[in-house]
């Protein structure tokens, strides 16, 4: 979640969002906070990919797809990624479940290998799955992530993964409402993460608290502006919307560096940070 970002996959709003009139007709059906403005988020996402692009060495986009919608710019959560090749997952939000069969084919043509697949009646967002170190997985139970994808995820991660933690989600604003895991945590080093404690389990933050991790706590008012939502480019090297100064100095007072990009448009209206608009591949 923190080493040197590689490679990266991403979706330009021009293949998601598509349009103005396709945002008119399609942002609440999408549940967004409102409808996005397309020449700004175009703007924004400008902005967006030049901090990338002063870290990563290859951003690789998705295309455009008839099949997907709005959503389909927060290309962390159709898979997830492991040392030996993705898992594809599918989304407990019914309107976005195919995403997944966009990211497999996307993957198949890159050669890409892909170890696993969730089945049946697993449903599971990649924004739950939080690689804690290397061999250590914790995954969000919740409206997003059913029991059985937990329960596929672990056979499908078993030959690796030595510690598997299955973290229960509140409630909190019901169930068409965006609670990802990684709503709550974002992991920036080895020892450092940003975290919003009021919706985290007690048992996880004192298991991280244990392994040796500082906790960066985000103030309410900038849960509520996607202050939690924390892009890691390299180890301190972070990525940060706009306005939340209070987590952006705690971070800068631990030595990391942060940037910052406007996402009125094409983060906040459809609640999804940094982490959210981006599917790391590789990192070492």
């Amino acid at each position: 979640m923190y080493d040197q970002l590689k490679c990266v996959i991403v979706k330009h709003p021009e293949q998601a969002f598509i349009s103005q009139s396709n945002l008119v007709d399609q942002w609440q059906t999408f549940n967004y906070i409102d409808v996005p403005d397309y020449a700004e988020a175009l703007e924004e996402y400008r902005e967006f990919i030049r901090m990338l692009n002063t870290h990563v060495d290859q951003i690789d986009y998705l295309p455009a797809s008839n099949q997907t919608g709005l959503d389909s710019i927060y290309t962390h959560d159709p898979v997830k990624f492991t040392h030996d090749g993705a898992i594809i997952l599918k989304s407990g939000k019914t309107i976005r479940q195919s995403e997944a069969a966009e990211m497999k084919t996307h993957l198949e043509k890159q050669g890409i290998p892909i170890i696993g697949e969730l089945t049946g009646d697993a449903v599971s967002d990649g924004g739950d799955i939080v690689w804690v170190d290397n061999h250590t997985l914790a995954v969000g139970l919740g409206y997003r992530t059913n029991r059985e994808a937990i329960r596929q995820l672990k056979k499908i991660t078993e030959p690796f993964v030595n510690h598997f933690i299955e973290v229960p989600l509140p409630h909190d604003r019901g169930e068409d409402e965006c609670l990802h895991l990684m709503s709550i945590i974002s992991i920036v080093d080895h020892d450092l993460a940003v975290v919003y404690s009021p919706l985290m389990p007690i048992f996880f933050r004192q298991y991280l608290l244990e392994q040796g991790f500082t906790l960066i706590e985000v103030p309410v008012a900038e849960y509520e502006t996607l202050g939690c939502n924390v892009l890691a480019l390299a180890p301190r090297v972070c990525v940060l919307p706009a306005g939340n100064e209070k987590t952006k100095q705690k971070l800068e007072h631990t030595g990391a560096t942060v940037y910052e990009y406007k996402g009125n448009e094409i983060s906040y209206k459809g609640t999804g940070g940094p982490t959210c608009l981006t599917c790391p591949v590789i990192r070492y």
